[in-house]
């Protein structure tokens, strides 16, 4: 890929080590939960024993009340908070046969563009490949374009710097593509690594710099490529939009089953368990210490499951906040080379 242009994988334009990206976007939520709760755990405990007296201090004070009754009042407004959400959720999805009869017909209108621009008669109907049909085509496209383009001019420079990008980029995302199941993260991941927004950006500055240079086979071949590259965008947002709507309603879910047991338990701590009867040691650390370690924990959980799905979410989200070429970050490159136009698909 050339020097001056931002990478094709969100990884590599995105800031941070692989294993702070690999927790917030390709891990499982599940696992991710599990290590936020050990982590929890861990350091609740950890903080018990560094306390001077912490196993008296819970025995001859009321702090067990105290804190379970907090963690039983936050249990219930979260929620309701979800359930909430999930009813905000569930309220796009609903409206009068009218409303529905509309969006029929402008999901079918895109379809039917899609269609168009991939020459094909029928779109696909799997999200997956409905992308793929997209990044599949813009690279036989763009190969067309390289193809029309003499060779040993200032704009087959141009042109093969945007379609050696262009295709290999391609052919990655299309592998990734391919099998791949709506409802996991694996389908938004490779649509991400598609850097589509770049490729927009060079295919509109080689137009202009090189309108008087370009014949009209290889402006036909230019626009077509344009095409499909800016049809891609809307495609992929909309099922970014989807596989957001999907984690939500899989977060309440898991919220609503987590938070019977951390209730149960917060109502057990408050109404039956009783500091001053519990002795012993389990492993060197004080009983009482380890079952407030431990529920504290379970009634964490519910927060946890938000946590670790938000933090998907909300990358994802900072990733994407612009449709189309813009810069949302400034960078030494973008400066010093216009080229370097960092995709709206990077940090904020």
């Amino acid at each position: 890929m050339p020097d001056d242009a931002p990478s094709d994988t969100l990884r590599g334009r995105a800031t941070g080590s692989r294993l702070k990206l690999w927790l917030l976007l390709d891990a499982d939520r599940r696992l991710v939960t599990a290590l936020l709760v050990g982590v929890v755990f861990a350091a609740t405990l950890a903080a018990a024993l560094v306390a001077p007296g912490a196993a008296e201090t819970v025995r001859s004070t009321d702090s067990i009340d105290t804190l379970f009754q907090a963690l039983l009042t936050a249990t219930i407004t979260g929620v309701t908070l979800v359930l909430t959400l999930n009813q905000l959720v569930l309220s796009q999805e609903l409206g009068a046969v009218g409303d529905q009869r509309d969006r029929m017909e402008e999901a079918m209108a895109f379809r039917d563009d899609a269609a168009d621009a991939v020459d094909a008669p029928v779109a696909p109907a799997r999200p997956a490949q409905f992308l793929r049909a997209f990044v599949q085509v813009a690279g036989d496209r763009a190969r067309d374009l390289r193809a029309a383009v003499p060779e040993d001019t200032p704009l087959a420079d141009d042109v093969d710097r945007l379609v050696d990008s262009l295709v290999g980029n391609a052919e990655r995302v299309s592998a990734d593509l391919e099998g791949a199941a709506f409802g996991e993260f694996e389908v938004v991941s490779a649509a991400l690594d598609f850097n589509y927004s770049w490729k927009v950006f060079a295919a509109r500055r080689i137009e202009t710099e090189h309108d008087d240079a370009l014949s009209a086979e290889a402006g036909e071949a230019l626009d077509r490529l344009t095409e499909v590259l800016q049809l891609f965008g809307p495609a992929r947002e909309h099922f970014k939009t989807l596989y957001f709507q999907w984690e939500l309603i899989d977060l309440s879910r898991a919220i609503l089953v987590a938070a019977v047991p951390a209730l149960v338990v917060s109502t057990f701590m408050v109404a039956f368990f009783r500091p001053a009867s519990v002795e012993g040691t389990v492993l060197g650390v004080d009983a009482v210490v380890l079952a407030v370690a431990v529920g504290a924990t379970v009634a964490l959980v519910p927060f946890l499951l938000l946590l670790a799905y938000v933090l998907r979410i909300a990358t994802v989200t900072k990733h994407t906040l612009s449709i189309g070429p813009f810069i949302l970050r400034e960078t030494e490159e973008a400066a010093e080379v216009e080229w370097n136009g960092e995709d709206g698909d990077d940090e904020a």
